[in-house]
């Protein structure tokens, strides 16, 4: 059960649908930090840390999204940890 850092970018209809503040409030719930933004070519990139299992419990949860959002990829890599991280923010 180690710390594991991911970044992840998302696409489809993910911007204008409240995808950023589904993702934060996700996040908070599994106890992860870390940040989400919009990102060009109207996808979102994310990045999260946090216990693997709950990683792993956030990036199946993203494929859903809010009730407006339509996910049609999702693309995750590992990055290595960073230490004194605390909450996650939306970031403009």
């Amino acid at each position: 059960m180690g710390i594991v850092r991911k970044t992840i970018t998302v696409s489809g209809r993910v911007q204008g649908v409240g995808y950023r503040y589904f993702a934060r409030d996700l996040a908070e719930d599994l106890g992860l930090t870390g940040w989400v933004r919009n990102a060009p070519g109207r996808s979102v990139e994310i990045e999260v840390q946090g216990k693997d299992e709950d990683v792993e419990d956030f990036c199946r949860k993203l494929r859903d999204g809010p009730p407006l959002a339509r996910v049609t990829d999702i693309q995750i890599s590992e990055l290595s940890a960073l230490l004194r991280e605390s909450g996650f923010d939306i970031a403009y």
